[in-house]
């Protein structure tokens, strides 16, 4: 409640500069000048509508029109009571439907390019345990059991689902290179396991972040007879911005030295806060056991990056989503498509794996990309 409270003041109070600005312009200028430059910007008071948007957000109550105090300023306004029709009708328009922790999808559409905000968990707030999973509708796509969640702005249905080649021929020499872009990041330390920190849920110890998780699923995918190089350079220390194209360069130079990789992963582990600044950790229970939740990221053309292949790389996590959750109650979370490409456009065979999030502990996320990498390993064994 407080946190509402606090951001409807932080509104009110830019909507009152924003007011006391046209206020002040309205002293200089030619009112019929401004009529007519309102008039302009496509004949919708677009000015208009978007100060009120910006400015005003969600309003206490129910969505029916402005009321409160949003009322009186509007009525004060003549700039802003211009727009108020088509910002009523936008208010009263069902919510698009966006992502949500429960339903597996990643918390902001910041494509995972810019370094998050994470704080320690607050007492009042702790770690909430989750379990993702997919649903029919919404940017849903589905197809027998698999859930695809479409986080880009391409107009893309369940068809999708069966398009692309799997091309991942498997021979002789390193197949599997495991790599990680953002190799600093850990997990809970509520399980024990001690690390010092280099930034809130970060380390540099390698037993203790993701590139321990890498190692634990490459040695799973050796026990299976597969040639596995883990390439554990941290790609997002000492900055965290450029992590992508250093990571791009690192996959780039083994596979100009190994053109047998076929498999590239990039283990990451999520990262989930509530909008009251809750900390989700991402569970299964698999065999009696807690273990993380795996969440595959697949790349697409999006962005305006060109990656004529990314249906074949989809393809592929398709391939090995259908029997995860065929051999798993529910370790897998759905599939995200998103706008960047993470390197994908290097290797069709390419795929961001996340292993829980930062809520969950190290025991957890070693368990869950243990029993990942175990499913994919005979996956892989019968596509060779």
């Amino acid at each position: 409640m407080g946190n509402r409270m606090g951001r409807a003041l932080r509104r009110g109070g830019a909507l009152g500069l924003v007011l006391t600005a046209a206020w002040a312009v309205s002293l200089t200028a030619d009112i019929s000048a401004l009529g007519e430059g309102l008039s302009g910007l496509g004949g919708g008071h677009t000015l208009a509508v978007s100060l009120m948007t910006s400015q005003l957000g969600p309003l206490p109550g129910q969505h029916k029109g402005i009321t409160g105090w949003g009322r009186l300023l509007v009525d004060n306004s003549p700039l802003l009571a211009a727009g108020e029709e088509a910002v009523t009708q936008r208010l009263d328009e069902p919510a698009s439907p966006g992502p949500s922790v429960p339903d597996g999808a990643l918390p902001s559409d910041g494509d995972d390019e810019e370094e998050p905000d994470l704080q320690p968990p607050r007492p009042e707030d702790g770690i909430v345990e989750m379990t993702g999973q997919g649903k029919e509708g919404s940017q849903y796509l589905s197809d027998g059991g698999i859930y695809v969640y479409n986080r880009t702005d391409l107009a893309l249905d369940s068809s999708l689902l069966q398009e692309g080649t799997v091309d991942v021929p498997l021979g002789e020499g390193p197949q599997i290179l495991i790599v990680h872009t953002h190799g600093s990041e850990a997990y809970s330390m509520t399980d024990g396991e001690l690390y010092e920190e280099s930034d809130p849920y970060r380390t540099t110890d390698c037993t203790h972040n993701v590139v321990r998780v890498g190692e634990e699923m490459a040695t799973v995918f050796r026990a299976y007879g597969f040639q596995v190089i883990h390439d554990t350079t941290l790609c997002d220390y000492p900055a965290y911005n450029g992590a992508y194209s250093r990571s791009q360069a690192v996959v780039e130079q083994w596979l100009a030295q190994y053109p047998t990789i076929k498999v590239v992963l990039d283990v990451h582990r999520d990262a989930l806060v509530g909008g009251d600044g809750e900390i989700y950790k991402m569970v299964s229970t698999e065999a009696g056991e807690k273990v993380a939740q795996v969440m595959m990221v697949l790349g697409t053309d999006a962005g305006g990056a060109e990656h004529p292949r990314w249906r074949d790389n989809l393809a592929f996590a398709l391939k090995l989503q259908r029997n995860l959750v065929r051999g798993y109650t529910s370790l897998a979370r759905p599939t995200v498509l998103r706008k960047s490409r993470y390197n994908q456009q290097l290797c069709p065979g390419s795929i961001l794996v996340e292993v829980g999030g930062h809520g969950n502990t190290l025991t957890e996320a070693i368990a869950g990309g243990r029993l990942w990498a175990d499913n994919v390993a005979r996956t892989l064994l019968e596509m060779k």
